[in-house]
Formats: C-alpha cells, structure tokens, sequence
C-alpha cells in the first residue's frame, strides 16, 4: 500500500504573525519556517502505518518556494520514503493545489492520501475536500483515529456533537484532527540518512494545470486587541452590562 502525504511551510506557529506596512498581507521576511502542524500529524500517522505493516511506501509531497525542500526533508526524517516537490514561488489557492495534488495522485496512484485539515496560515481547510471531488474518492475529514485494512479505512471524526465514525473504501483522502497522534522527533541519525533519499523537483507546467489566482486579497489587518475585563457587583448588573452594552441579549 502507497501512501501519499502532502505537506505545507508555513510561518511557525510560535511566531507572532507581523502584517505588512501596505496590508497587502503577512510579512515572511527573517521569518522562522516550519512544517504544518497538521501536516506534521499526517506524516507521522502514515509513518506509523508503515511500522505497522499496512503501508509499504510513504510519499512526501509539497508545493512551494525552493526552501520546501527543507519541510520536505523533515518529513523524510521522521520515516517518509521519497520526496516530491513541485516549486512555485507564489502562494497558490487552495484549489490550484487540489488540482496539483490530484494530478500527483494520477501519477503515483497511491492507495491512500493522507494529509492535514488545513494551514495555519490561509486556515481554509478546503484542499482535502476539493482534491476528494476532483478525483471523485470518498473522504474522512477531521480524524481523530484512523484504522485502515488492505480495501478500506475506519476513521472516526470529530464532529460538533462529539465523535462519528465512518468507514470509506480505499482508495481515500483522510485530513488528520489535532487529536489523531503525537508527531515524533526526528533523530540526527535520521536526519543524516534523510538527505540521502530522493526528492524530485517539478513545477506545475510539468503537470499542465492552470493555477491562474482565481481570488484577489483586497486588505490583510491584525485583529482589534482585546479590551481589559471589568468586575460587576451583582447579577442585575451583568444582564444590564451584557444587554446594553455587549448587546448579546
């Protein structure tokens, strides 16, 4: 079984985003890079089916700048098998990476896409879906669990009323939740052995899909700071202040 795990660089997620001086949007200059922290949970989901047995072959892929080779190593290190990158030095939308990723999945034909719900960075939580239409595979979004046989996978989900569990045959997309595991390490030896292993280089033109910007960003602005708290002396004073004031009643 084959199983393909796209990953994203994004700004690190103990980095304070800074927004550019224009608000044309967010300011990556001398800015610290790391892998998604979903994609991070994927890698090492599909890693673990490896050690299981379930899986043979664990497929890194990413879209991105020249630097994703890094992101793309990383993975390799925590037990990835071979890397793919298709470079592009802008920030495609969601679906012009769908279309990539689908093209991808065309090639390698694997049993199994695993990846993260979404980044942190655009936080649009889309690409998984729109590659499982696009492909016309059934899909489990937000796992918490995944337990995958030769011909399908059982994954619960969570859900707003709690946790759901479905089954889908393979193959599938599966977008991993916060809850699914906890990403290793990866080892110096591990490290080592990492830029030894292959990693392709492509770019969209190789695959012929059209990843024309089909959405413009018109501002990009920090959120307003949060006001300081107050202290009420009673319960009639709350509702006044909530209905008043906060107009939430």
């Amino acid at each position: 079984m084959k199983v393909l795990v796209p990953v994203k660089r994004v700004i690190d997620y103990n980095v304070k985003a800074r927004v550019k001086a224009d608000g044309s949007g967010v300011d990556l200059a001398n800015v610290k890079m790391s892998m998604n922290p979903f994609c991070e949970i994927a890698v090492e989901e599909a890693v673990r089916l490896k050690e299981k047995g379930t899986a043979t072959e664990v497929v890194i892929v990413s879209i991105g700048p020249a630097q994703a080779q890094e992101t793309i190593r990383t993975a390799l290190a925590m037990g990835g098998d071979r890397g793919l990158l298709i470079q592009s030095d802008t920030d495609l939308e969601p679906l012009a990476v769908a279309k990539l990723l689908a093209a991808v999945v065309k090639e390698e034909s694997p049993n199994l896409v695993l990846m993260g719900k979404q980044a942190i960075d655009g936080d649009n939580n889309a690409v998984g879906q729109m590659l499982a239409a696009l492909l016309d595979w059934p899909q489990a979004t937000f796992a918490s669990k995944v337990e995958v046989s030769a011909s399908s996978a059982k994954v619960t989900r969570e859900v707003d009323g709690g946790l759901q569990t479905i089954e889908v045959q393979l193959p599938a997309i599966v977008t991993a939740d916060l809850r699914l595991n906890e990403p290793r390490y990866a080892s110096l030896p591990n490290i080592m052995k990492a830029k030894k292993k292959d990693l392709a280089v492509k770019t969209a033109a190789d695959y012929g899909v059209d990843t024309a910007p089909r959405l413009k960003v018109v501002k990009v602005a920090e959120p307003p700071k949060r006001a300081g708290g107050i202290k009420v002396e009673s319960a009639a004073d709350l509702v006044m202040k909530l209905k008043n004031e906060a107009g939430v009643l």
